[in-house]
């Protein structure tokens, strides 16, 4: 008879949090094993934004475009998208189409983002707004696209740890 294997035993995988340094997602760990991060994340983030429809959602894009990006290009569609896919990480898109018609050339810039947004807490959609309107600057995830967000949200990058904790917990959930 052999003897039982222990080491085989799946652990939950930090997914979301892959990118980050072993002792931060040591840290997440140990919180989802006291069964905290729950608590922790809804002290940290204690309210759920107001912005629960496409057209209210395009208001606040627009806004915040309005108020960093006056002279980026024009937002034509803004939608919260049930069918993004979260397993490939994807939590927003920023679409960009360009079509001739007759003599005139129309640009179409629309922003999805992901359905979960509508339940999170307000700084996390901001995080992912500001990301999205970034791409209409910056088209690849760079040192300028970063410094856009940073310029548009100055917590950006640690809203958006927190998402992915956020999301790690709910995961668990």
């Amino acid at each position: 008879m052999a003897a039982p294997c222990f080491y085989n035993i799946a652990m939950p995988t930090l997914k979301y949090l892959a990118a980050y340094p072993p002792h931060l997602q040591d840290q997440v760990q140990a919180l989802l094993d006291r069964n905290e991060l729950g608590s922790v994340l809804a002290r940290k983030y204690p309210d759920r934004h107001a912005v629960q429809t496409d057209k209210a959602l395009y208001d606040y894009v627009i806004g915040l475009k309005t108020r960093h990006l006056k002279n980026a290009v024009p937002v034509t569609k803004v939608y919260y998208d049930n069918q993004l896919d979260l397993i490939g990480g994807t939590l927003g898109t920023n679409t960009f189409a360009v079509r001739v018609q007759g003599s005139k050339v129309r640009r179409k810039n629309e922003i999805r983002i992901a359905s979960l947004f509508r339940d999170t807490p307000a700084p996390f959609l901001s995080m992912i707004v500001v990301h999205e309107l970034a791409h209409l600057k910056e088209k690849d995830h760079n040192k300028a696209f970063y410094q856009l967000c940073c310029h548009m949200e100055p917590d950006y990058h640690q809203l958006e740890f927190d998402l992915r904790v956020w999301l790690t917990w709910k995961d668990t959930l």
